[in-house]
């Protein structure tokens, strides 16, 4: 499941044409393996986000606004992290990247929301 669609990601990014669909669309999906990776969630857990079910995190359940607080946050730091890869496909510095997803999402990761 993915939070963003193609079309989502390119108007983020701004591009108007079909030449980087496949591009895009690859990046995005590998933005969001880091995003679930960096925020320690598991595919249930992502796709419980993804799809507006009751989201259960480290065996909290969260409440719709909670839900709606870390979807909103799942979905910057996805846009982020897409920006970043994109704009950086000739020498993306991961490292550097990752450190700034870990700081963004630093409540998730410790399970507290």
């Amino acid at each position: 499941m993915s939070l963003i669609t193609l079309a989502e990601a390119k108007s983020y990014l701004r591009v108007d044409s079909g030449m980087d669909d496949d591009l895009i669309g690859s990046l995005l999906s590998s933005a969001e393996k880091i995003i679930t990776d960096v925020a320690r969630m598991n595919a249930a857990e992502w796709n419980a986000v993804c799809t507006d079910e009751t989201v259960t995190i480290r065996g909290t359940d969260l409440n719709q606004a909670e839900t709606a607080q870390l979807k909103a946050l799942l979905i910057s730091a996805v846009l982020y992290a897409l920006g970043y890869l994109y704009e950086h496909r000739e020498q993306a510095d991961h490292h550097d990247l990752v450190m700034t997803l870990r700081n963004l999402l630093s409540s998730v990761r410790e399970g507290v929301f």
